[in-house]
This record gives C-alpha cells, structure tokens and sequence, in this order.
C-alpha cells in the first residue's frame, strides 16, 4: 500500500521566472504575448514587502534533495498572477521524482520550488480577479510551475478559492489537492453525480446502484474520496486500507474494509463476489494493489486511478472489460474548490490532517511523507501565523 505514485502531477504551462524582487510598482507585462504593457492590481498601499525570503529547492532536476535557502520574492509576469503570502503549504508524494522520471514533462523553466499546495494571504492581485489585499485563499498551483514551500507564491486566480471562514491555515492547506482529486475521479471522472451530494433525488436514486471501492482510503486524497463517495449516496463505499485505520475510515463514511495486512483485494472479493464486486474503483496506489482492483471491479465497470493507468495493472490472461479505464491527472481548478469549501462549511466533509511541522523540519516532513504511512495529509508551516 505504500508504492509511490510515479505518475501524478504532469502537467504543462508556462512558468513564472523567479527572477527579481517585487516591489510596489505595477508590474509590466510582455505585450508580444498579448497583455497590455500595464495591468492594474490592488494592494494595500501600506504593505511593506521584504526584498528576499526563505524558500525551499529541489537542488537539481536530477536529485530528490531539498535545500533551503533564499531568493527575492517573485514577480507577477502573467496577467492572472496572485502574489499570496504563503502561511502553510504540503508536499505530495512523489513529486521530488517527476523531474528524474519524466523530465519532459517537467518544463526546464520551472523554478524547482515543491510543495503545489498553499493556504496564505492575498497580497496583490489583478483588477478583476474576484480576489482583493488580505483575502484568505487557498489552492493547488499547477505542478508545471514552482509551488509553496516559499514565504510568498505565484498562484493563478483561476486556481484560487477563499478560505471556508471554519477552517485555519493547517486544514486549509491539508485540502487542495487530496479533495479536488478525489471531486474530479468521483464525479468528473467517475461515475457517480455530484448533484447527489446536494439531495438531488435523481442523482441520488443512480449514486445508490453504485458500489465505490476506495485504495489508500485512509491517506490524503482516499479519505476525501469516502467523504465525498459516500455524503454522495453511493450505495457501499469500500476502503482500502490498515487494520489500525479501520475505526477512522468507518467515521468517514465507509460501509466495508478490507485489511490489506490481513487479506488481499483479490482473496476479499473471492469470499462472495456477486455480492462484493463494486462499479467504481478509485486507485491511488500502484502495484499490487492495481492488479487486485481488477479482481473487484464489475465487468463493464469503471477504474480510475491516479498512480498507474489501469491497463498496466492488469493481470495477464484477464479478459474483463471496463466501461472506462483512466489514469488523469487533476487539473486545479478554484471552481471545484469553492464548492469544495461550500461542503466544508456546511460540516458535511472536513480534511484530514496527519502531522504538522516547522519549516526548519522540511527533512523530517519528506521523510514521513515518503513512509507510506501518513493517516492524513502532512503539512509545512511557513509562517508564524500557522
């Protein structure tokens, strides 16, 4: 259960260059790209912004090593560019291994700053936007530019929501990625309608047909997937995930556990399997546990994974079909996450944290991400104010 994801993340755009320290000037855009020389953004006029500051690196393309250092604070250079104040961030596992694993999908111009998760402070953003000088927002930067673990970041406005007024820094950042992934496999992807999260009699009587297998159930996307899955109305959501998880994946909403220390997904499904089999597979882990997702899925059902495409999971001389076999990647869209947030401060779903550490800590955070054996998001604090 505790394979790394290799595949996650990849994704394109263009990068910001970590280039020159922000100062209260307006900040000028390249016009051969179609901006205007000069766009307007709001900002306290009394904001004093310090000319460098802490920041972690990935010491080179080529190593998972983490350094911190300093660097001048980064400056706005496309149009939908929010300078925020970071107050806690979190790593995502694998990401120290996209650049060495797929360095093309890694642009060369990314400033190699980890951490795409933030919850901070809006300090400038452009006229517009929806976003004004002291908004609490939080987001998921998009992996193909530097991410968080910096005193002040790069978000998009389009990647933003604001912060549910319920919830602090520590569970803002814990939310980002793990619950638009587990929105977009559940509902984009998926099979089930999120019209049934808001009573929608229609959506709920399909969601009801529909048994949800969840991997990883206890980690930081799974525990969102069962959240979601099941104030969804799914009709079982099965977890995956250690025995000593159990209690708090049932809390979450699962119906059915299966203790992967104890017995296999393939030897689970085995006991009764017209009766255990699910329509649904959401597989975030890899592996073993891939090929045993096959064994319980539905013919003509659907997997969708976040680690490895389904079809290389696959165990030879199985001949089951799928509805829809698909590994994506999620895109951060602050849309998915106000509605996201809407649910949060309703009190119908809330993120799970694992631990908390210093900045100065980094190392130690890595290193429990890296375990396998996070119940939880792990999360960075960046400033004081976390």
């Amino acid at each position: 259960m505790a394979s790394r994801p290799l595949w996650s993340g990849l994704l394109r755009a263009n990068l910001p260059r970590l280039n020159s320290p922000l100062n209260t000037a307006l900040p000028r855009f390249n016009s051969r790209l179609g901006f205007s020389s000069l766009t307007t953004r709001t900002m306290a006029s009394s904001t004093a912004l310090p000319e460098t500051m802490k920041t972690l690196l990935q010491a080179s393309r080529k190593t998972t090593e983490v350094i911190s250092t300093t660097a001048p604070l980064p400056t706005p250079t496309h149009p939908d560019d929010v300078l925020v104040r970071v107050h806690a961030t979190a790593p995502c596992a694998g990401e120290l291994l996209w650049a060495i694993n797929f360095p093309d999908s890694v642009p060369i111009e990314k400033v190699m700053v980890p951490c795409q998760d933030l919850a901070g402070t809006v300090v400038t953003a452009p006229a517009g936007s929806g976003f004004a000088s002291g908004d609490r927002v939080y987001c998921r930067i998009d992996a193909a530019r530097a991410g968080a673990a910096r005193d002040y970041a790069l978000p998009r406005a389009s990647e933003l929501a604001k912060v549910p007024p319920s919830l602090g820094w520590i569970e803002a950042a814990a939310t980002p990625l793990s619950a638009l992934t587990a929105w977009q496999a559940l509902f984009v992807q998926g099979t089930l309608d999120a019209k049934g999260i808001k009573g929608d009699a229609a959506a709920r009587a399909s969601n009801g047909k529909l048994r949800v297998l969840v991997t990883g159930a206890a980690g930081g996307v799974g525990s969102w997937v069962v959240q979601l899955a099941a104030l969804s109305g799914a009709k079982a959501v099965v977890a995956v995930c250690g025995g000593d998880k159990e209690e708090a994946v049932r809390k979450l909403g699962a119906t059915e556990v299966i203790d992967y220390t104890k017995t296999s997904i393939e030897e689970w499904t085995a006991v009764d399997p017209a009766a255990r089999e699910v329509d649904l597979v959401i597989e975030m882990v890899g592996g073993k546990t891939l090929a045993g997702c096959w064994a319980a899925v539905k013919e003509g059902g659907a997997m969708i994974t976040i680690n490895t495409p389904p079809e290389y999971g696959k165990p030879e001389g199985m001949k089951k079909q799928l509805s829809k076999g698909l590994f994506f990647i999620v895109k951060p869209l602050g849309s998915n996450l106000a509605e996201i947030g809407e649910l949060i401060e309703a009190g119908h779903v809330r993120p799970v944290v694992d631990s908390v550490w210093e900045f100065a800590d980094y190392k130690k955070a890595f290193a429990r991400l890296e375990s396998g054996h996070a119940k939880g998001k792990i999360i960075i604090k960046v400033s004081d104010e976390a």
